[in-house]
């Protein structure tokens, strides 16, 4: 090969083409020297620049001792606490996040080899930070282009325990720069030991959020952090980079029915180990084919800690304001929030930021009112009770802001931690009427307080009961037309369903009526509500969206979404969160007065519930507040409702059994005279919230009309049925409209009915003498 080489130089160099060949090849060294030149340049530069550029970004950070690295590595938590609304406290926060600390000594090294095999493969050569991974991070971040990466497992432990998640160069500056700190002043065991005692790892099978390897071990395998075997290990190492995914767990402790996705990030890490030459390829074939998911602790039920309801109900709110400000602050989605698997993330991380940031949760709740509300339902709450214990739960909300002054979750927190006020759903009953029948058809002009409405028996015509008889609570029918005043009075079924069968049919659908009034004040979604016989209160609501629907009509028609946190602040009294009020105008200022109007005779003519007369007895001063309500009970009085208002404030109790069971006739009665005792104890601590001295009046923009007392309809004239002409009766009275107004009257003057239901009422109206005449 040589010597061919030489005869073809020694060719080249006879002929023409040896000059042209010498041209290239200095034009070529050339070239290259003047490009080695510029790299050499350039680079000098470049780096020159990134040393400034680095030392200008770095240069207000104090370089720290190695004492205030043992204290800011250390610092895993800040109390935060929970407040009344005059900022006494309630309770300080509870850790939920779960976390041991062990000596490195006492953590597997098959763990600590996992780790850096995953996390950082270049952990035991580097000094914190590696350059060509920082320059192909910086290379990303201002290209777009690949993947940014370029964290050390130091530089995780320094942003993690140090500094804020803040994406800009002065803070990847600075925790290039700690981490070089932490390498100065640590060994690599004790890095990766602190590294293992901060990082999260998921829940544990008491379903309690955990951090910390010691935690993890004992919560997912039963084992110490020291005695972990191979897999367990590599399952554990992988969990801190999505700990809630990749955890066995639910937030209840139970396993999940899928692991595919930790096993996977377990083969994952065991491959890297094998890659960096950790383990054998034996060990590795060994510790893919383990059965892990055998090793998995079965669900446990932890020690409950008492709060009593309100911490509980406070928290849980506080963890959802958070977990969707820190997804807003991640620009996620609202499509994307609403994912299960995305939410409980967020939910997680919510609920270790509030533990360990030492905020301050500002509830609206009266300390005063609360804790009379408390001593209420334990001193008054046994007369709820027929042949067996009831359950109640209560809220008290101001109406001009939704502001929720106290609330009863339930009979006994140590028998039962399930809030009745908030969580519990049970069906609506009649107490749905007022916001889903009677106002939206007053608001939509097609009725006033003194039409009629057929009380005639009546089928229903679709689902599984089609043809079977409507009922009310104590009959088939009173085979009359009543005023519709008198059907909210008596709270009648069949009224309220020809009136919303009417609604209806001026709406158009069931999704009409639900997207402009139910949905606005936050009612459960719309299939519930489709049912034939939804206007009889058969979906089921909390506590808590049955007091809000009541506000909104004495707030004017106005809804305010009911809420328990004013603010959350920093351990600087810095606002993290305030709430902001966002009004709705979900009825007409005219329907809303109306229907209190209406309801105040509810209360006070007394026929399905005695509440007045019970708190007269007790207390005449609150006995004189303007109170308008209503009652609800469901079939077999399962569930039992009754809904206040004054203008101040409104005030709610279900009542009823946890396990659906039926009460008894009584159930009612028994509701109101509990509620009287609850409203009195309220008012003693607080004379002022229940505004004794306050009164619904009709809005100037309702329309009163004089209708006939028979009809509902525009009075005089005369009526011809079955051949007998007579005058209409007389006698009249005042209707409330909010627009359009009573029609003339006509042989089918309501709602509702069959034309034999109308000619059985007109003959009500014919005098004796013309019928004596008549059948002469």
């Amino acid at each position: 090969m040589e010597k061919k080489a030489k005869k073809f130089i020694k060719r080249l160099k006879r002929s023409s083409g040896w000059f042209y060949f010498n041209i290239v090849v200095r034009v070529l060294q050339s070239l290259l020297l003047v490009g080695v030149s510029l790299l050499v340049l350039g680079g000098s530069l470049g780096l020159g620049i990134g040393m400034g550029y680095f030392a200008y970004l770095v240069g207000d950070t104090k370089a720290p001792t190695k004492t205030e690295l043992q204290q800011d590595l250390g610092d895993i938590t800040e109390t935060s606490k929970v407040v009344y609304a005059d900022n006494s406290t309630i309770a300080t926060i509870r850790a939920d996040l779960m976390r041991t600390t062990v000596p490195a000594d006492k953590i597997s090294d098959l763990v600590k080899t996992a780790v850096v095999a995953t996390e950082d493969e270049y952990f035991y050569e580097h000094k914190g930070i590696v350059p060509k991974a920082v320059l192909r991070a910086l290379i990303s971040e201002v290209t777009g282009i690949g993947s940014s990466g370029g964290s050390t497992l130091t530089q995780q432990l320094v942003k993690q325990q140090i500094l804020t998640d803040e994406t800009t160069f002065k803070r990847k500056a600075n925790e290039m720069l700690l981490a070089m700190e932490v390498e100065k002043n640590y060994s690599k065991d004790e890095i990766v030991a602190l590294y293992l005692n901060v990082s999260p790892f998921g829940r544990n099978n008491l379903g309690q959020n955990i951090a910390g390897v010691q935690e993890a071990a004992k919560g997912i395998f039963g084992v110490n952090a020291s005695e972990l075997n191979l897999p367990q290990a590599a399952f554990i190492a992988g969990l801190p980079q999505s700990p809630i995914v990749y955890s066995p767990y639910t937030n209840t402790g139970e396993l999940k029915e899928n692991f595919d996705a930790g096993l996977q990030r377990k083969d994952f890490v065991l491959f890297s180990m094998y890659r960096n030459h950790d383990i054998s390829k034996k060990e590795y074939d060994e510790a893919v084919a383990y059965d892990l998911v055998a090793d998995f602790k079965p669900k446990e039920t932890a020690n409950q800690e008492s709060h009593e309801f309100l911490y509980d109900a406070v928290m849980n709110d506080a963890y959802k304001i958070v977990a969707k400000k820190l997804a807003q602050e991640d620009k996620v989605s609202d499509e994307d929030f609403a994912k299960e698997d995305v939410y409980q993330n967020y939910l997680y991380r919510a609920q270790s930021k509030i533990a360990n940031s030492g905020y301050t949760i500002h509830s609206t709740v009266d300390k005063n009112i609360y804790q009379a509300m408390q001593d209420a339902v334990t001193n008054y709450g046994y007369m709820l009770d027929s042949d067996s214990s009831v359950e109640v739960g209560n809220i008290l909300m101001e109406n001009t802001t939704g502001k929720i002054l106290g609330f009863v979750g339930g009979r006994n927190y140590e028998q039962s931690q399930y809030n009745h006020a908030f969580s519990s759903k049970r069906q609506a009953g009649s107490a749905i009427k007022p916001v889903l029948v009677y106002a939206p058809a007053i608001d939509q002009g097609l009725m006033g307080s003194e039409s009629r409405v057929s009380d005639y028996p009546a089928n229903w015509k679709a689902g599984e009961d089609k043809g079977k008889k409507i009922v009310n609570a104590t009959n088939s029918g009173s085979s009359t037309f009543q005023t519709i005043r008198e059907s909210l009075i008596h709270s009648n079924n069949i009224p309220a369903y020809h009136i919303y069968q009417k609604t209806l049919d001026e709406m158009g659908s069931t999704s009409a009526v639900y997207d402009n009034y139910l949905k606005k004040m936050n009612y459960p979604n719309l299939p519930s509500w489709e049912y034939e016989s939804a206007p009889l209160g058969v979906p089921e609501v909390t506590t808590l969206e049955q007091t809000n629907g009541f506000q909104t009509l004495a707030n004017g028609g106005v809804y305010q979404e009911g809420y328990l946190i004013e603010s959350i602040t920093d351990s600087q009294g810095n606002k993290y969160y305030q709430h902001e009020a966002n009004p709705v105008q979900v009825y007409s200022k005219a329907t809303a007065s109306i229907m209190n109007d209406m309801m105040r005779s509810v209360v006070e003519e007394g026929v399905t519930t005695n509440f007045l007369s019970n708190v007269n007895n007790i207390s005449w001063n609150l006995g004189n507040a303007d109170w308008v309500g209503k009652t609800g009970t469901t079939d077999e009085y399962v569930d039992s409702w009754l809904v206040v208002s004054t203008p101040s404030i409104t005030l709610s109790s279900w009542a009823g059994r946890d396990d659906s069971q039926p009460t008894d006739s009584n159930a009612g009665q028994r509701t109101a005279q509990y509620m009287a005792y609850l409203a009195n104890a309220i008012y003693q601590v607080n004379p002022d919230v229940i505004g004794v001295d306050k009164e619904f009046k009709l809005d100037k923009s309702v329309k009163e009309y004089k209708v006939s007392d028979f009809t509902g309809a525009k009075p005089g004239g005369r009526m011809t049925v079955n051949n007998t002409t007579f005058n209409i009766p007389s006698n009249t009275t005042t209707s409330y409209w909010t627009k359009g107004g009573p029609a003339k009257v006509s042989f089918r003057f309501g709602i509702g009915g069959t034309d034999s239901n109308y000619v059985d009422y007109w003959k009500s109206a014919i005098p004796k003498a013309q019928t004596n005449t008549r059948r002469r």
